[in-house]
């Protein structure tokens, strides 16, 4: 009995100093990093990996140096998530997230228009959060569009359109 108290006590003091080693971060300043969030040399290596692409598009469809970034601010993206929830749940959608879309404005008499970047919201028929079926509990959510939920555009572009992360 004497070795199994021991040994509790040896997971327990394991457990919380495991704990404390590997969120000491997120204890200091209360937030948790979402799953996806990417280091600095992470994000150069994804926009390196894009100049290929980049250059293509520009050179061969645009004809100058094309948009490579869109900016939003801090309380657009609050008030348009805000907003999105409440606009797709009118529509009878629960939203669980967004998905993000390279776009072009339409082209003018005299040039193509720069690429953006813009949001819709995803999720799905608030009724379909109790379904019959003990299949689809199993599935991976699809987290498709929303039909008719509104989407969030005109972010800032990159100074200049062109410019690589960071800027």
């Amino acid at each position: 009995m004497k070795n199994f108290f021991t040994l509790l006590l040896g997971i327990i003091i394991g457990a919380a100093a495991v704990y404390f080693f590997y969120c000491k971060e997120d204890l200091e300043n209360g937030v948790v990093a979402p799953k996806g969030v990417i280091t600095p040399e992470e994000a150069k290596e994804l926009d390196t990996a894009f100049n290929s692409r980049h250059e293509l598009i520009s050179d061969s469809i645009v004809g100058r140096p094309d948009n490579r970034s869109s900016w939003y601010s801090l309380s657009d993206m609050r008030d348009y998530l805000d907003y999105a929830v409440s606009e797709t749940k009118d529509l009878g959608y629960t939203m669980d997230g967004v998905r993000v879309y390279l776009g072009a404005y339409p082209d003018t008499d005299n040039e193509v228009g720069y690429t953006t970047l813009f949001f819709v919201p995803t999720g799905f028929l608030a009724s379909a959060e109790a379904g019959m079926n003990p299949f689809t509990s199993a599935l991976p959510p699809t987290n498709p569009d929303i039909p008719g939920g509104p989407g969030l555009n005109v972010g800032g572009g990159g100074n200049p359109p062109s410019a690589n992360y960071p800027q």
